[in-house]
C-alpha cells in the first residue's frame, strides 16, 4: 500500500521516517513537495501516486505566535485537514490525524477522556478542535490521535534540547511548576502509528484517541530530570506561570487518559522517564 505522510519534516514526521517498516511504499512530503492548504494538489497528487492512507502530521504549532498569525494558523490547522478529510472521502481512503491536548481548557483536575468536552483557550487550541470535527463531519474511516507535550531528541527544537543548552550555560533556570501534563517522546508515538498501519488498526474505525506516555509531572518536574540525565550543574527553581507572561492562556491540567486505546489496541506505553532515560 502507498502511504502520505504529511508534514514529514517536523518531529514526529521524521521520527516515522526513522522508524517506518519498508513493508509499505511511503510518500514523505512537506510544504514544499505538497501545499496542503490547495484541495486540488492534495487530489492530484492522492491520483498520481495511488495512496491508500493519508497520516497528516502537518500543523502550526506556536501557540503564541498563533494569536497573531490567525490566517495561517486556520489554513493550516483547520482549512488543510478538511480537504485532506475531503479528498479521503472522495477517493474512499483513510486517514490518521494528529491532534492536541490543546483542544481541552486545563481545568480538570483528572485525566481527559476522548468522550469530555473541549473548551479550547486559543487560535491554536480552537483551529486544531476545527480541524477534529472537519475530518468527523466527513465520516471517513479515521483514528484522530491527540498527544501533548511532544519532543524528539533527535529532530527539530523542542523543550528538553532548551534545557539541555541552558542549564549548560546557565547556573540557574527558572521552570513553571503549574502546568501539569504528560510528556510524550514523538519516537514513541511515531512507533504507534507505525504499528497501527502494520496492523490495519484504522480499519473500520471512526475513533479519537488519546496518546501521550505514562506518568503526570510538572514542566519544573521534567525540566528537573533533563538536568539531572545531563549532568549539566544548574539548578532548576519553580516558578508560576505569571512569571512568564503569555499572549494565550495554556491549559494547567493536559494530562490524557489513554485507557481506550490501550484497551482497544493492547498496546504498551511507557513510563516517560524511561523514554528520556535511555537517550539523553
Amino acid at each position: 500500500m502507498n502511504i502520505l505522510v504529511t508534514g514529514a519534516n517536523g518531529q514526529l514526521g521524521s521520527e516515522i521516517q526513522a522508524n517506518a517498516l519498508r513493508k509499505q511504499q511511503y510518500f514523505f512530503t512537506d510544504a514544499d513537495v505538497l501545499d496542503i492548504t490547495q484541495k486540488a494538489a492534495i487530489a492530484e497528487y492522492v491520483t498520481q501516486n495511488n495512496i491508500g492512507l493519508i497520516v497528516n502530521c502537518a500543523a502550526y504549532t506556536n501557540v503564541d505566535k498563533a494569536e497573531e498569525d490567525i490566517a495561517l494558523c486556520e489554513a493550516i490547522n483547520h482549512t488543510a485537514v478538511a480537504h485532506l478529510a475531503a479528498v479521503c472521502k472522495e477517493v474512499a481512503i483513510p486517514l490518521i490525524h494528529i491532534s492536541t491536548d490543546y483542544v481541552f481548557g486545563g481545568t480538570n483536575n483528572t485525566p481527559y477522556t476522548e468522550t469530555d468536552i473541549t473548551k479550547p483557550l486559543g487560535v491554536y487550541g480552537r483551529t486544531k478542535r476545527a480541524g477534529e470535527e472537519a475530518i468527523q463531519q466527513t465520516g471517513i474511516e479515521h483514528l484522530i490521535i491527540r498527544t501533548a507535550w511532544l519532543y524528539s531528541l533527535r529532530f527539530g527544537h523542542n523543550f528538553v534540547k532548551t534545557i539541555q543548552r541552558l542549564s549548560a550555560e546557565r547556573t540557574e533556570l527558572k521552570v513553571v511548576f503549574d502546568q501539569v501534563g504528560t510528556p510524550t517522546n514523538a519516537a514513541t508515538l511515531a512507533n504507534f502509528i507505525v504499528q497501527a498501519i502494520e496492523n490495519n488498526w484504522y480499519k473500520g474505525k471512526r475513533e479519537t484517541y488519546h496518546f501521550s506516555e505514562e506518568g503526570v509531572c510538572s514542566w519544573f518536574d521534567f525540566a528537573t530530570e533533563i538536568v539531572r540525565l545531563s549532568g549539566n550543574n544548574c539548578k532548576v527553581l519553580p516558578c508560576r506561570s505569571t512569571e512568564f507572561p503569555s499572549k494565550v492562556t495554556r491549559p494547567a491540567y493536559s494530562v490524557l487518559d489513554k485507557t481506550k486505546l490501550k484497551n482497544d489496541f493492547g498496546y504498551v506505553i511507557p513510563y516517560w522517564k524511561d523514554s528520556l532515560l535511555p537517550n539523553i
